[in-house]
Protein backbone atom coordinates (compact mmCIF):
# COMPACT_ATOMS: atom_id res chain seq x y z
CA UNK A 1 0.00 0.00 0.00
CA UNK A 2 1.39 3.25 -1.08
CA UNK A 3 0.92 5.70 2.02
CA UNK A 4 0.37 9.56 1.59
CA UNK A 5 -0.82 12.32 3.42
CA UNK A 6 -3.43 14.50 1.15
CA UNK A 7 -5.47 17.31 2.04
CA UNK A 8 -6.30 20.89 1.01
CA UNK A 9 -6.46 23.70 3.61
CA UNK A 10 -8.85 26.14 3.08
CA UNK A 11 -6.56 29.17 4.75
CA UNK A 12 -3.89 31.39 3.10
CA UNK A 13 -1.44 31.61 6.47
CA UNK A 14 -0.47 30.26 10.07
CA UNK A 15 1.97 32.34 10.87
CA UNK A 16 1.66 34.61 13.80
CA UNK A 17 4.79 37.12 13.49
CA UNK A 18 6.55 38.00 17.04
CA UNK A 19 8.49 41.16 16.81
CA UNK A 20 12.23 40.37 16.78
CA UNK A 21 12.27 36.51 15.81
CA UNK A 22 11.70 35.34 12.71
CA UNK A 23 9.94 31.42 12.43
CA UNK A 24 12.35 28.74 10.95
CA UNK A 25 14.98 25.67 12.25
CA UNK A 26 18.40 26.85 13.09
CA UNK A 27 21.27 25.10 14.33
CA UNK A 28 21.95 25.66 17.96
CA UNK A 29 25.52 26.55 17.64
CA UNK A 30 27.40 28.11 15.55
CA UNK A 31 28.64 25.51 12.58
CA UNK A 32 29.24 24.92 9.39
CA UNK A 33 26.93 21.91 9.33
CA UNK A 34 25.73 19.32 11.85
CA UNK A 35 24.18 15.70 10.97
CA UNK A 36 21.00 14.50 11.94
CA UNK A 37 20.04 10.89 11.79
CA UNK A 38 16.81 9.91 10.75
CA UNK A 39 14.17 6.59 10.49
CA UNK A 40 14.16 5.37 7.09
CA UNK A 41 10.63 3.29 6.93
CA UNK A 42 9.20 2.28 3.15
CA UNK A 43 11.70 4.99 1.85
CA UNK A 44 10.01 8.02 3.90
CA UNK A 45 12.46 10.09 6.09
CA UNK A 46 11.00 10.20 10.09
CA UNK A 47 13.02 12.17 12.52
CA UNK A 48 12.35 12.23 16.40
CA UNK A 49 11.48 15.92 17.77
CA UNK A 50 10.80 17.35 20.64
CA UNK A 51 8.10 19.97 21.15
CA UNK A 52 7.75 22.16 23.77
CA UNK A 53 9.92 20.48 25.78
CA UNK A 54 8.09 16.87 25.25
CA UNK A 55 9.26 13.87 24.99
CA UNK A 56 10.44 13.03 20.98
CA UNK A 57 7.74 11.80 18.97
CA UNK A 58 8.19 10.66 14.92
CA UNK A 59 7.59 13.40 12.55
CA UNK A 60 7.78 12.55 8.60
CA UNK A 61 9.56 15.27 6.77
CA UNK A 62 7.69 16.04 3.83
CA UNK A 63 8.42 18.83 1.06
CA UNK A 64 4.77 18.52 -0.12
CA UNK A 65 3.34 20.31 2.91
CA UNK A 66 3.28 24.06 3.68
CA UNK A 67 2.77 24.09 7.30
CA UNK A 68 3.72 21.66 10.61
CA UNK A 69 0.68 18.92 11.38
CA UNK A 70 0.40 17.15 14.78
CA UNK A 71 -2.11 14.03 14.19
CA UNK A 72 -3.33 13.98 17.94
CA UNK A 73 -5.03 16.96 19.72
CA UNK A 74 -4.39 14.20 23.07
CA UNK A 75 -0.67 14.15 22.21
CA UNK A 76 -0.77 18.14 21.55
CA UNK A 77 -2.37 18.51 25.41
CA UNK A 78 0.01 16.23 26.90
CA UNK A 79 2.80 19.15 25.05
CA UNK A 80 0.81 21.81 26.60
CA UNK A 81 0.27 23.37 23.67
CA UNK A 82 -2.03 26.43 23.52
CA UNK A 83 -4.38 27.36 20.84
CA UNK A 84 -5.71 30.01 19.11
CA UNK A 85 -8.39 29.37 16.26
CA UNK A 86 -10.52 26.20 14.76
CA UNK A 87 -9.93 25.55 10.95
CA UNK A 88 -11.86 23.51 8.78
CA UNK A 89 -10.12 20.96 6.48
CA UNK A 90 -11.52 19.06 3.28
CA UNK A 91 -9.84 15.58 2.76
CA UNK A 92 -8.33 14.68 -0.83
CA UNK A 93 -11.45 12.74 -1.33
CA UNK A 94 -13.55 15.99 -1.47
CA UNK A 95 -15.87 14.70 0.80
CA UNK A 96 -14.84 14.41 4.17
CA UNK A 97 -14.46 17.20 6.35
CA UNK A 98 -12.29 17.74 9.79
CA UNK A 99 -11.79 20.06 12.33
CA UNK A 100 -8.36 21.02 13.76
CA UNK A 101 -6.92 23.76 15.81
CA UNK A 102 -3.67 26.17 15.42
CA UNK A 103 -1.27 26.60 17.70
CA UNK A 104 1.71 28.85 16.88
CA UNK A 105 5.34 29.73 18.48
CA UNK A 106 6.01 26.46 19.77
CA UNK A 107 9.99 25.47 19.89
CA UNK A 108 10.91 22.20 18.44
CA UNK A 109 14.10 20.56 18.98
CA UNK A 110 15.50 18.22 16.98
CA UNK A 111 19.28 17.75 19.29
CA UNK A 112 21.72 20.00 17.05
CA UNK A 113 19.00 22.16 15.23
CA UNK A 114 15.74 23.74 16.71
CA UNK A 115 12.54 25.22 15.30
CA UNK A 116 12.12 28.78 16.43
CA UNK A 117 8.31 30.05 16.66
CA UNK A 118 6.84 26.70 14.84
CA UNK A 119 3.33 26.91 14.25
CA UNK A 120 1.09 23.75 14.40
CA UNK A 121 -1.94 22.47 13.01
CA UNK A 122 -3.16 19.72 15.40
CA UNK A 123 -6.05 17.48 14.29
CA UNK A 124 -9.23 17.57 16.42
CA UNK A 125 -9.67 13.97 16.21
CA UNK A 126 -6.50 11.40 16.71
CA UNK A 127 -5.24 10.08 13.14
CA UNK A 128 -2.71 7.23 13.50
CA UNK A 129 -3.47 5.08 10.51
CA UNK A 130 0.26 6.20 9.49
CA UNK A 131 1.07 3.28 12.25
CA UNK A 132 -0.60 0.55 10.82
CA UNK A 133 0.66 0.77 7.13
CA UNK A 134 4.67 2.33 7.97
CA UNK A 135 4.65 -0.67 11.02
CA UNK A 136 5.88 2.39 13.57
CA UNK A 137 4.14 5.30 14.99
CA UNK A 138 4.41 8.69 13.35
CA UNK A 139 2.84 11.43 14.80
CA UNK A 140 2.98 14.76 12.60
CA UNK A 141 4.78 16.09 9.66
CA UNK A 142 7.27 18.71 9.16
CA UNK A 143 7.48 20.68 5.92
CA UNK A 144 8.43 24.19 4.16
CA UNK A 145 9.76 25.47 7.47
CA UNK A 146 12.97 23.12 7.92
CA UNK A 147 13.96 23.86 4.53
CA UNK A 148 13.38 27.49 3.86
CA UNK A 149 16.81 28.98 5.19
CA UNK A 150 19.40 26.15 4.87
CA UNK A 151 20.53 23.46 2.37
CA UNK A 152 19.83 20.30 3.67
CA UNK A 153 21.64 17.12 2.11
CA UNK A 154 19.62 13.80 2.32
CA UNK A 155 21.43 10.50 2.53
CA UNK A 156 19.36 7.58 2.09
CA UNK A 157 22.22 5.66 1.78
CA UNK A 158 23.48 6.59 5.72
CA UNK A 159 19.92 7.57 6.91
CA UNK A 160 21.56 10.82 7.63
CA UNK A 161 20.41 14.42 7.17
CA UNK A 162 23.31 16.88 7.01
CA UNK A 163 21.88 20.79 7.62
CA UNK A 164 24.34 23.25 6.29
CA UNK A 165 24.34 26.78 7.56
CA UNK A 166 22.60 28.88 5.57
CA UNK A 167 26.07 29.88 3.16
CA UNK A 168 27.55 27.01 2.76
CA UNK A 169 27.02 24.92 -0.64
CA UNK A 170 27.08 28.01 -3.24
CA UNK A 171 28.67 25.77 -5.88
CA UNK A 172 27.56 22.63 -7.26
CA UNK A 173 29.21 19.28 -5.44
CA UNK A 174 31.34 16.96 -7.67
CA UNK A 175 29.15 14.24 -9.19
CA UNK A 176 26.07 15.91 -8.49
CA UNK A 177 23.14 17.17 -10.99
CA UNK A 178 21.24 20.42 -11.15
CA UNK A 179 17.81 20.90 -10.79
CA UNK A 180 16.42 23.93 -10.57
CA UNK A 181 12.83 24.19 -8.30
CA UNK A 182 10.22 26.85 -8.14
CA UNK A 183 8.49 27.23 -5.50
CA UNK A 184 4.51 27.95 -5.84
CA UNK A 185 3.07 28.31 -2.08
CA UNK A 186 6.04 26.84 -0.15
CA UNK A 187 5.84 23.89 -2.44
CA UNK A 188 9.43 22.77 -4.53
CA UNK A 189 8.24 21.92 -8.31
CA UNK A 190 10.79 20.56 -10.80
CA UNK A 191 10.44 20.15 -14.90
CA UNK A 192 11.14 16.69 -15.62
CA UNK A 193 10.37 14.56 -19.11
CA UNK A 194 8.14 11.29 -19.01
CA UNK A 195 8.59 9.32 -21.64
CA UNK A 196 5.36 7.00 -21.62
CA UNK A 197 5.00 3.37 -22.52
CA UNK A 198 2.81 4.59 -25.85
CA UNK A 199 2.85 8.34 -27.31
CA UNK A 200 5.21 11.11 -27.41
CA UNK A 201 7.90 12.39 -24.59
CA UNK A 202 6.15 15.00 -22.65
CA UNK A 203 7.34 17.99 -20.51
CA UNK A 204 5.58 17.76 -17.06
CA UNK A 205 5.85 20.07 -13.96
CA UNK A 206 6.01 18.07 -11.07
CA UNK A 207 6.01 18.15 -7.08
CA UNK A 208 9.03 17.51 -4.98
CA UNK A 209 7.33 15.09 -2.63
CA UNK A 210 9.46 13.25 -0.06
CA UNK A 211 6.37 12.46 2.05
CA UNK A 212 5.12 10.21 -0.65
CA UNK A 213 6.61 7.01 -0.91
CA UNK A 214 5.19 6.28 -4.57
CA UNK A 215 7.65 6.96 -7.44
CA UNK A 216 6.01 8.81 -10.01
CA UNK A 217 2.49 10.23 -9.68
CA UNK A 218 0.46 11.64 -12.52
CA UNK A 219 -2.71 13.34 -13.32
CA UNK A 220 -3.82 12.16 -16.35
CA UNK A 221 -6.81 15.58 -16.46
CA UNK A 222 -3.83 18.13 -16.30
CA UNK A 223 -2.99 17.39 -20.15
CA UNK A 224 -4.36 15.82 -22.57
CA UNK A 225 -0.68 14.29 -23.91
CA UNK A 226 -0.73 11.96 -20.40
CA UNK A 227 -2.35 8.50 -21.39
CA UNK A 228 -3.12 5.37 -19.51
CA UNK A 229 -0.94 2.90 -19.85
CA UNK A 230 -2.01 -0.04 -21.76
CA UNK A 231 -1.40 -2.17 -18.32
CA UNK A 232 -2.65 -1.13 -15.42
CA UNK A 233 -4.12 -2.38 -11.74
CA UNK A 234 -6.86 -0.56 -9.76
CA UNK A 235 -5.19 0.29 -6.61
CA UNK A 236 -5.56 2.39 -3.44
CA UNK A 237 -3.06 5.16 -3.79
CA UNK A 238 -2.38 6.28 -0.19
CA UNK A 239 -4.31 7.00 2.86
CA UNK A 240 -5.33 10.52 3.43
CA UNK A 241 -6.85 12.53 6.16
CA UNK A 242 -10.37 12.56 4.67
CA UNK A 243 -10.45 8.78 3.34
CA UNK A 244 -8.33 6.80 0.85
CA UNK A 245 -7.29 7.87 -2.19
CA UNK A 246 -7.90 5.82 -5.19
CA UNK A 247 -6.66 5.21 -8.65
CA UNK A 248 -4.82 3.15 -11.11
CA UNK A 249 -1.11 1.83 -10.71
CA UNK A 250 0.84 1.51 -13.64
CA UNK A 251 4.35 2.00 -15.87
CA UNK A 252 6.20 4.87 -17.87
CA UNK A 253 9.19 3.86 -20.05
CA UNK A 254 11.24 6.69 -18.36
CA UNK A 255 11.37 10.02 -16.50
CA UNK A 256 14.73 12.59 -17.29
CA UNK A 257 15.35 14.82 -14.50
CA UNK A 258 18.45 16.67 -15.41
CA UNK A 259 20.21 14.34 -17.86
CA UNK A 260 19.39 11.28 -15.34
CA UNK A 261 16.72 8.91 -16.43
CA UNK A 262 14.55 6.53 -14.69
CA UNK A 263 13.45 3.57 -16.32
CA UNK A 264 10.34 1.32 -16.13
CA UNK A 265 9.05 3.09 -13.42
CA UNK A 266 5.42 2.46 -11.15
CA UNK A 267 3.27 5.49 -11.57
CA UNK A 268 0.12 6.16 -9.66
CA UNK A 269 -2.80 7.71 -11.88
CA UNK A 270 -5.13 8.43 -9.00
CA UNK A 271 -8.99 9.03 -10.30
CA UNK A 272 -10.08 12.99 -10.83
CA UNK A 273 -11.81 14.31 -7.54
CA UNK A 274 -13.80 17.85 -7.69
CA UNK A 275 -11.23 19.45 -6.13
CA UNK A 276 -8.76 18.39 -9.05
CA UNK A 277 -9.29 21.83 -10.24
CA UNK A 278 -6.41 23.28 -8.09
CA UNK A 279 -4.15 21.14 -9.04
CA UNK A 280 -4.85 22.06 -13.01
CA UNK A 281 -4.92 26.06 -11.68
CA UNK A 282 -1.25 24.71 -10.55
CA UNK A 283 0.16 23.57 -13.73
CA UNK A 284 1.31 20.58 -11.85
CA UNK A 285 0.72 17.69 -13.86
CA UNK A 286 1.90 15.33 -10.93
CA UNK A 287 4.42 14.39 -8.42
CA UNK A 288 7.78 12.38 -8.16
CA UNK A 289 7.56 10.68 -4.09
CA UNK A 290 10.43 9.12 -1.87
CA UNK A 291 10.46 5.83 -4.06
CA UNK A 292 12.24 7.82 -6.85
CA UNK A 293 14.41 10.13 -4.79
CA UNK A 294 15.18 7.36 -2.23
CA UNK A 295 17.61 6.14 -4.79
CA UNK A 296 19.74 9.58 -4.29
CA UNK A 297 21.79 11.56 -2.34
CA UNK A 298 20.16 15.02 -3.00
CA UNK A 299 20.91 18.49 -1.41
CA UNK A 300 17.55 20.76 -1.50
CA UNK A 301 18.24 24.65 -1.11
CA UNK A 302 15.08 26.48 -1.37
CA UNK A 303 17.08 29.92 -0.78
CA UNK A 304 18.69 29.71 -4.22
CA UNK A 305 15.98 27.51 -6.09
CA UNK A 306 17.68 24.50 -6.58
CA UNK A 307 17.98 20.77 -5.80
CA UNK A 308 21.75 18.98 -6.33
CA UNK A 309 21.11 15.21 -6.60
CA UNK A 310 23.33 11.84 -8.26
CA UNK A 311 22.78 8.30 -8.33
CA UNK A 312 22.87 6.26 -5.21
CA UNK A 313 23.35 2.67 -3.97
CA UNK A 314 20.14 1.62 -5.31
CA UNK A 315 19.81 3.42 -8.60
CA UNK A 316 19.61 0.57 -10.17
CA UNK A 317 17.52 -1.64 -8.43
CA UNK A 318 13.64 -2.15 -10.09
CA UNK A 319 10.63 -0.42 -9.41
CA UNK A 320 8.41 -3.46 -8.30
CA UNK A 321 4.74 -3.51 -7.17
CA UNK A 322 3.50 -6.20 -4.41
CA UNK A 323 3.03 -9.60 -5.60
CA UNK A 324 1.47 -11.37 -3.70
CA UNK A 325 -2.02 -9.14 -4.04
CA UNK A 326 -2.56 -8.75 -0.22
CA UNK A 327 -2.62 -5.88 2.05
CA UNK A 328 -0.85 -6.46 4.75
CA UNK A 329 -1.49 -3.66 8.17
CA UNK A 330 -0.29 -3.78 11.60
CA UNK A 331 -2.74 -3.37 14.59
CA UNK A 332 -0.44 -1.00 16.36
CA UNK A 333 3.07 -0.62 17.48
CA UNK A 334 2.86 -1.36 20.81
CA UNK A 335 0.69 -4.41 20.46
CA UNK A 336 2.63 -5.97 17.13
CA UNK A 337 -0.38 -7.77 15.40
CA UNK A 338 -0.75 -7.84 11.39
CA UNK A 339 -3.51 -8.59 9.89
CA UNK A 340 -5.21 -8.98 6.40
CA UNK A 341 -6.49 -5.60 5.26
CA UNK A 342 -7.41 -6.30 1.77
CA UNK A 343 -6.75 -8.93 -1.07
CA UNK A 344 -6.72 -8.06 -4.95
CA UNK A 345 -9.12 -10.63 -6.55
CA UNK A 346 -7.09 -12.90 -8.76
CA UNK A 347 -3.74 -12.03 -7.15
CA UNK A 348 -1.50 -15.22 -6.11
CA UNK A 349 -2.37 -14.27 -2.24
CA UNK A 350 -6.84 -14.47 -3.61
CA UNK A 351 -5.93 -18.26 -5.66
CA UNK A 352 -4.46 -19.20 -2.19
CA UNK A 353 -7.77 -18.57 0.27
CA UNK A 354 -6.36 -15.56 2.24
CA UNK A 355 -9.28 -13.37 2.85
CA UNK A 356 -9.52 -10.06 4.83
CA UNK A 357 -9.39 -9.69 8.13
CA UNK A 358 -7.31 -13.12 9.03
CA UNK A 359 -4.11 -12.15 11.35
CA UNK A 360 -0.84 -13.22 10.17
CA UNK A 361 1.05 -15.32 12.98
CA UNK A 362 4.09 -17.03 10.99
CA UNK A 363 5.43 -15.58 7.76
CA UNK A 364 7.63 -18.81 5.77
CA UNK A 365 7.31 -20.72 9.29
CA UNK A 366 8.87 -17.90 10.94
CA UNK A 367 6.72 -16.38 14.00
CA UNK A 368 5.31 -13.02 13.45
CA UNK A 369 7.64 -11.70 16.61
CA UNK A 370 10.72 -11.61 14.34
CA UNK A 371 8.72 -9.74 11.03
CA UNK A 372 8.95 -5.83 11.03
CA UNK A 373 6.28 -4.62 8.60
CA UNK A 374 8.52 -3.24 6.12
CA UNK A 375 10.18 -6.48 5.77
CA UNK A 376 6.67 -8.16 5.10
CA UNK A 377 6.53 -5.62 2.36
CA UNK A 378 9.68 -6.08 0.86
CA UNK A 379 9.05 -10.05 0.77
CA UNK A 380 6.02 -9.43 -1.06
CA UNK A 381 7.95 -7.09 -3.76
CA UNK A 382 10.83 -9.45 -3.88
CA UNK A 383 11.03 -11.81 -6.71
CA UNK A 384 9.33 -13.37 -9.07
CA UNK A 385 7.86 -16.95 -8.15
CA UNK A 386 8.93 -17.11 -4.43
CA UNK A 387 7.46 -19.53 -2.62
CA UNK A 388 5.31 -17.33 0.02
CA UNK A 389 3.85 -19.32 3.32
CA UNK A 390 1.92 -17.61 5.30
CA UNK A 391 0.37 -18.75 8.68
CA UNK A 392 -3.20 -17.32 9.15
CA UNK A 393 -5.50 -17.16 12.47
CA UNK A 394 -9.30 -16.54 10.90
CA UNK A 395 -11.87 -15.36 13.26
CA UNK A 396 -15.85 -15.84 13.69
CA UNK A 397 -17.96 -12.59 13.22
CA UNK A 398 -18.19 -12.26 17.11
CA UNK A 399 -13.93 -13.09 17.26
CA UNK A 400 -14.59 -15.34 19.60
CA UNK A 401 -12.95 -18.43 17.87
CA UNK A 402 -10.49 -19.38 15.74
CA UNK A 403 -9.43 -21.62 12.94
CA UNK A 404 -5.27 -21.54 11.94
CA UNK A 405 -5.08 -22.27 8.38
CA UNK A 406 -1.81 -21.95 6.01
CA UNK A 407 -1.67 -20.34 2.77
CA UNK A 408 0.89 -21.15 0.22
CA UNK A 409 1.44 -19.26 -2.79
CA UNK A 410 4.23 -17.91 -5.44
CA UNK A 411 4.74 -14.24 -6.32
CA UNK A 412 3.42 -13.23 -9.81
CA UNK A 413 4.74 -9.95 -11.41
CA UNK A 414 0.89 -8.13 -12.09
CA UNK A 415 2.26 -4.82 -13.36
Amino acid sequence: MKMRIFFFLIFLSLHIPVKGQVPGFFMKDPSKKVELPFILSGNLIIIPISVNGSEPVNFLLDTGVKTNILFSKSIGDQMNLQYTRKLELVGADGKALLSASVSPNNPMDLGPVEGQLQTLLVLDEDFFELEAVLGLPIYGVIGYEFFKYNPVKIDYDRAVITFYDTNRVKWRPLGFKKLTISMDNSKPYVQGKVKQLFGEEVNTKLLVDLGANHGLLLNLETSKDLQMPPRYLESELGRSLGGDLVGYVGRVKSLKLSGIRFTDILTSYPEETEFSYIIKESGRNGSIGSEIWGRTRMIIDYRRDRIFFKRGSTFGNPFEFDMSGITPKMVSAEDKRFYIAGVRYGSPGFMAGVQEGDEIISINKIPIDFWELSDLIKLFRSEEGREVSLGLRRFDEELKEFEDLTANFKLKRQI
